[in-house]
C-alpha cells in the first residue's frame, strides 16, 4: 500500500507545475498528476482509472519516482530510469554549464548531443537531469571584473581592527549620497492567478540628492538634502555629523571614491584645526562593502516598490522619512538589512 504525504513541499509543487504545464510533455504530465494524486490519498485503482489505465501502471511510475525522481518520471525507454551519462561526462556538462552559463534547455541538449553523442528526446528529460546534477536557472548578478580580493580583504581586516580597538568617545559612520527618482519600481510580487496587476506610473523626472551616513552602532542617521552632491554637500554633512556627536574625539566616516569625496576643498576643511572627522576609503568597484548602499536598498524597497506616490511632495516625504526617522527608530528591525558582514566578492572567471 502506497501511503499518503510521501512528497515533500518542494516536490509536490514541482509535480503539480509539470502536471499543469501545457508545454510538458503529455506523458510526463500524466505521470506527474498520477504521482501528485497519490500524495494526496488517492488509491492507485482510482487514479487509473481517472485516467484510463491500469493500476500497475500507477505503481510502476510510482517506482520510478522513488527510485530516481523526477528524472525518472521522465524517463520513456529511451532514456531509462537511470542517467545515461556516465560520472565523467557528468562532471565534464557541469563544468561546461559553469563556465558558459547556458540560457535554454535547447543548448544544454545540443551540448550533450555534439559531445556525448546522446540525444535527449525532450526537454522535460533535460530539466530532470540538471536538477540531479545539481543545477537551476537563476539570474546572475552583474560583477566587476576589477574587483581586488586582496584589497577587500585588507579593508575588511583594518575596518575589524578599527572595531576592537575603538576607544569610548571615538564613533565610526558610512556616508554616501543617493538620487531617487519620483517613479515606481516594479517588482515581482504575489498575486491573483487569474488578475492582471498594475501600478500607476509617474513622469519619472523629478528627483531627490541626498547625502547622508549611518551609525551601525546606534541606527542613528544624519540625511541632507542637497542641491548638488559635491564637495560643498561633503563638507556640510562632515559638519552636519560633527554637531551630531560633540563629545567625541574622533569620527570615523567611511565613504566611497566619488571625486568629491576626495576633492582638494574637503581635504582642505579636514585640514583646519579642530576638525573631527577623519575619512576612510572603502575599495573601489565594493558596494557591497558599503553597508549604506544597504540603506538605500531597504529604502527603495519599503517606498518605491510598486508603491506610487501620486505628487513630488508626497515622494519627498516618504523618502527623507524612511532613513531619517524609520531606521533610527526601528534599528532592531532593519539592522539586519543594513550591516557590516563584510565578504570578499570574487571578480567573475
Amino acid at each position: 500500500m502506497i501511503r499518503r504525504g510521501f512528497l515533500d513541499s518542494e516536490s509536490c509543487k514541482d509535480l503539480t507545475e509539470l502536471a499543469r504545464d501545457g508545454s510538458a510533455a503529455h506523458r510526463l504530465a500524466r505521470r506527474a498528476n498520477a504521482l501528485v494524486l497519490l500524495d494526496d490519498g488517492m488509491s492507485c485503482k482510482a487514479i487509473a482509472k481517472v485516467l484510463l489505465l491500469d493500476d500497475d501502471t500507477i505503481r510502476t511510475w510510482y517506482r520510478l519516482y522513488k527510485e530516481d525522481g523526477i528524472e525518472g518520471l521522465a524517463s520513456f525507454g529511451y532514456e531509462g530510469g537511470a542517467c545515461r551519462l556516465s560520472e565523467a561526462r557528468q562532471d565534464k556538462l557541469k563544468a561546461w554549464i559553469a563556465e558558459t552559463l547556458p540560457r535554454t534547455t535547447r543548448e544544454v541538449g545540443a551540448w550533450i548531443e555534439r559531445e556525448c553523442g546522446i540525444e535527449y528526446q525532450g526537454r522535460s528529460g533535460l530539466i530532470a537531469l540538471l536538477h540531479r546534477l545539481g543545477m537551476e536557472h537563476r539570474k546572475p548578478k552583474a560583477v566587476s571584473r576589477k574587483l581586488d580580493p586582496d584589497k577587500q580583504a585588507t579593508f575588511i581586516k583594518t575596518y575589524e581592527d578599527l572595531l576592537n580597538h575603538l576607544a569610548d568617545d571615538e564613533a565610526v559612520l558610512f556616508g554616501d549620497a543617493v538620487h531617487p527618482t519620483h517613479a515606481v519600481r516594479p517588482v515581482g510580487c504575489w498575486a491573483p492567478k487569474d488578475t492582471k496587476i498594475g501600478v500607476a506610473q509617474t513622469s519619472g523626472r523629478q528627483r531627490l540628492n541626498i547625502h547622508g551616513a549611518i551609525d551601525l552602532e546606534t541606527g542613528r542617521t544624519r540625511m541632507l538634502e542637497a542641491a548638488t552632491v559635491d564637495a560643498a554637500s561633503t563638507i556640510m554633512l562632515s559638519m552636519a555629523i560633527e554637531a551630531m556627536y560633540p563629545d567625541k574625539r574622533i569620527i570615523h566616516l567611511f565613504v566611497d571614491n566619488a571625486r568629491y569625496h576626495r576633492a582638494k576643498l574637503v581635504q582642505a576643511w579636514l585640514a583646519q584645526p579642530g576638525r573631527r572627522i577623519e575619512l576612510h576609503f572603502i575599495p573601489a568597484y565594493c558596494p557591497h562593502l558599503d553597508p549604506v548602499e544597504r540603506l538605500w536598498g531597504s529604502m527603495h524597497k519599503h517606498i518605491t516598490h510598486n508603491r506610487c506616490h501620486a505628487t513630488f511632495t508626497d515622494f519627498r516625504g516618504a523618502i527623507l522619512t524612511f532613513p531619517r526617522e524609520e531606521v533610527p527608530r526601528k534599528w532592531h528591525v532593519y539592522c539586519d538589512e543594513v550591516s557590516d558582514n563584510f565578504v570578499t566578492a570574487q571578480p567573475p572567471a
